[in-house]
């Protein structure tokens, strides 16, 4: 069953402005975590292609895109995660069978010039980068290079990139009244070897599920919105 479009209702509480009234925030007070998904509702094929179209456009670190987003949605793929959850995090379970999908965001551990070169090329292709300026176009690689051990690892600097895509795919999500839930509670080890063929060099530590709240049972729904005044985060100077 594809879901339509529903309405949930937010309460306003202590620190956020009962003036504000601006789509954005409208759509993040809308969003939760969610803690249990209506299985028989599917998201939409077109909404579906909105977000992925987003997920390719989110922002990195000189645009390296050093990230692959593995989409598990058909029987047999969600048998494969599910078998992933064998030894810790079942309180998660679950939503690889009542969600609509569940999404890897992988990220590449091994960052090389290599890998920036398909970047640069793609940006010459795209007509951002000029053909005569593609070895100037590498002089940006020496901020990977800063960020790369003595063993070639990159890994903290990629994983970081992939969270920004994880942000700006939430974000997508509540614009289009779409639930979601970020999990870091998965077997990274067991995850990691089961997709080896569709991840590859890629590695996963972050997944995020997808589709429509139980109106029932997803308790987090009901509760009001929290988060601390402006005037305790944000310092303006």
């Amino acid at each position: 069953m594809v879901c339509p479009k529903r309405e949930k209702k937010f309460i306003l509480t202590n620190g956020i402005s009962k003036k504000m009234t601006h789509p954005i925030i409208e759509s993040l007070l809308w969003r939760h975590t969610t803690k249990k998904y209506d299985a028989s509702k599917k998201i939409p094929e077109e909404e579906l292609k909105v977000l992925f179209e987003a997920m390719r456009l989110s922002p990195s670190s000189i645009n390296s895109q050093p990230w692959r987003f593995v989409v598990i949605e058909s029987d047999e793929a969600r048998q494969r995660m599910s078998r992933t959850f064998a030894h810790k995090y079942q309180f998660n379970q679950a939503h690889v069978f009542d969600s609509s999908q569940i999404i890897l965001f992988a990220h590449k551990p091994h960052y090389t010039r290599g890998d920036f070169a398909k970047v640069v090329d793609r940006g010459i292709a795209d007509k951002r980068i000029k053909q005569e300026d593609r070895d100037k176009a590498f002089a940006i690689f020496g901020f990977a290079e800063s960020n790369t051990d003595e063993t070639g690892d990159t890994s903290n600097w990629t994983k970081a990139q992939t969270y920004l895509a994880l942000g700006n795919t939430l974000h997508t999500l509540a614009r289009l009244k779409i639930d979601s839930t970020a999990l870091e509670g998965i077997d990274a080890d067991l995850v990691n070897e089961e997709f080896k063929k569709e991840l590859g060099d890629y590695r996963c530590e972050v997944a995020l599920a997808i589709g429509y709240h139980h109106p029932d049972e997803d308790y987090n729904a009901k509760l009001p919105k929290s988060r601390h005044s402006l005037d305790s985060v944000l310092v303006r100077i």
